[in-house]
């Protein structure tokens, strides 16, 4: 149990700042357009201006958000970028809805055991180095997401990022801070090292200039040949050569063989709205449907907050222990869509008492409960138009600079995915989370996530995109913003700052921010909870419209992080 919760809390440190202060908005991080007509918030002001600048050059919501995520995987490599994957939900100004899974994909040499050694899973194998890598996605999902609904070019979109990856940036304290954490394992790959280490293999600093002149060059690659150069081309080439030198698996027909998946998005109503969630491999979308389709089966506006925070913590508990036992990539396990459904949550009400925890969760059987249904750390990019076109993006490498693992002569930071995957049925992944056999690692598998990227509607019309980072917590993140902003009419900005909590089921702890009353604390611990203290946790980003117009809000606990250094 200790070594789990040291798990959860060492990946998600990148999360942990200072408690959450007032719910202004610094524009750097969350803007509208000069005719107020667009809107964009991340967790970078470098991506968020580059955003803004697409827009004035004729983009629109869509050009603006791949703009962004080029941008970030420069000057927050360490969360997202190329070498990783996404999911992105889209609503076009046509009406159209559309879930793309640019998941990583596990290579075709990938088997059930290849982390298991001497009987026991080794988590060093699924997190650093060559074997940790599963085939990117997210090129191709931001290829296919610009051919549905951008006006610019890829090549439009991608070539000021590539201009700042050229011409360097400074350093952010964050940004310096994860460099220290993993030098040591950045330091085991020369091309990693050349990019984030000094010459004599220690971090650089913050405030100092980091320059990306090969990353520039992929981007540059990329934006004349499109995102064949990295699926079959140049890219894919050294990628193999340097997996077959280094014990990998992945091959250059891995990349050819990589594809977008269109899901079909997880649909639910709350409080009068209509949520569009991404479906499997991703959680997120079916748990936050469940969570909040168990929280309304209460009458949540006579509830104290203590007694709130409880029905949040078990709806948590349940649906997280569901997680474990059934999720995985719908293409390869059969996910019973019904965990989503009012009736399951309403059978999982009836074992909640108000006054107490409850003992012993394990996964429910959701084909039993409603077996007439069954017949038939990341980051997040929020941008939308009043042209109707509204974008959710949450892209990812997993954990702090992913593998660690930089391709020579690319300065792509490959993702460590693999560790997503259930790589020993009870073995807790970096997140401290565990899965049976339906999340196994299998070849040309995709493993799950907790990505939750998020639309919300009312009356047909589209009112809200949004989404989080920091691995589980992404899942509680958006379910607390979509309850206060939602249920308690609270404005999106108000409903971020209010204080966090997570429960996953394993471990069977409750994760509370300092910021929550000392009171409330005590009546949570009276009704049987153990808690765990966080300084804060998470990273959200949204966009509400209000009165006709566009308020995009950023995670107040980051900007307050980078403020106060």
């Amino acid at each position: 149990m200790k070594k789990l919760v040291v798990l959860l809390l060492g990946v998600c440190a990148l999360f942990s700042v200072l408690p959450v202060l007032a719910d202004s908005q610094p524009s750097q991080y969350a803007q509208v357009s000069a005719d107020e007509r667009a809107a964009v918030a991340t967790v970078n002001p470098y991506a968020t201006q580059i955003a803004i600048d697409t827009i004035a050059r004729g983009g629109n919501a869509i050009d603006a958000a791949i703009a962004a995520a080029f941008t970030l995987g420069v000057v927050d490599g360490h969360n997202s970028g190329i070498g990783g994957g996404c999911f992105i939900l889209v609503r076009m100004a046509d009406g159209r809805i559309f879930a793309i899974d640019g998941r990583e994909m596990a290579p075709a040499a990938a088997t059930r055991d290849m982390f298991v050694v001497d009987g026991k899973a080794n988590p060093e194998l699924s997190r650093t180095g060559a074997l940790a890598a599963g085939i990117p996605g997210s090129v191709a999902a931001f290829d296919k997401l610009q051919k549905l609904g951008g006006k610019l070019t890829f090549r439009e979109v991608i070539l000021p990022a590539a201009d700042l990856a050229e011409k360097g940036f400074s350093i952010s304290p964050a940004l310096a801070e994860r460099i220290t954490a993993t030098a040591d394992n950045l330091a085991k790959f020369p091309a990693s090292a050349a990019i984030y280490l000094d010459k004599n293999n220690k971090p650089l600093s913050a405030f100092s200039l980091l320059q990306q002149k090969d990353l520039a060059a992929t981007y540059r690659s990329i934006a004349k040949q499109g995102s064949s150069y990295f699926y079959s081309g140049d890219f894919a080439k050294k990628t193999g050569r340097w997996m077959a030198a280094n014990g990998g698996m992945i091959t250059s027909k891995d990349f050819a063989n990589y594809q977008v998946k269109m899901r079909k998005p997880i649909v639910s109503e709350f409080a009068g709205y209509t949520l569009y969630g991404f479906p499997p491999p991703s959680s997120g979308g079916m748990h936050v449907a469940q969570i909040l389709n168990i929280l309304e089966q209460f009458d949540l506006n006579k509830l104290a907050p203590a007694e709130r925070y409880h029905l949040m913590a078990e709806a948590m508990k349940f649906a997280f222990a569901d997680r474990a036992h059934w999720l995985g990539d719908s293409d390869f396990t059969k996910v019973p869509l019904s965990i989503a459904d009012k009736r399951y949550a309403k059978a999982i009400a009836q074992k909640i008492s108000l006054e107490k925890t409850t003992a012993d969760i394990t996964a429910g059987n959701p084909d039993v409960d409603i077996q007439h249904l069954m017949q038939k750390h990341t980051t997040h990019i929020a941008a939308a138009d009043l042209d109707g076109n509204w974008v959710a993006i949450t892209s990812t490498v997993n954990t702090s600079f992913g593998s660690k693992v930089v391709i020579p002569g690319t300065g792509v930071v490959l993702n460590n995915q693999m560790d997503d995957f259930s790589a020993q049925v009870g073995a807790a992944n970096a997140f401290g989370l565990v899965g049976s056999d339906a999340n196994a690692i299998a070849a040309r598998k995709r493993p799950l996530s907790s990505m939750s990227p998020t639309l919300v509607f009312k009356n047909g019309e589209p009112v809200m995109t949004l989404g989080a980072a920091g691995g589980p917590t992404i899942i509680s993140q958006v379910v607390q913003t979509l309850l206060y902003a939602l249920n308690d009419s609270m404005p999106v900005e108000k409903a971020m700052a209010q204080a966090r909590i997570h429960q996953q089921w394993n471990p069977n702890l409750l994760f509370v921010e300092s910021a929550m009353p000392v009171e409330i604390q005590q009546a949570l611990q009276k009704k049987g909870h153990e808690l765990k203290i966080w300084p804060s946790m998470g990273a959200s980003q949204a966009i509400q419209l209000r009165d006709g117009k566009l308020v995009p809000v950023a995670e107040p606990r980051v900007i307050l992080q980078n403020s106060t250094k």
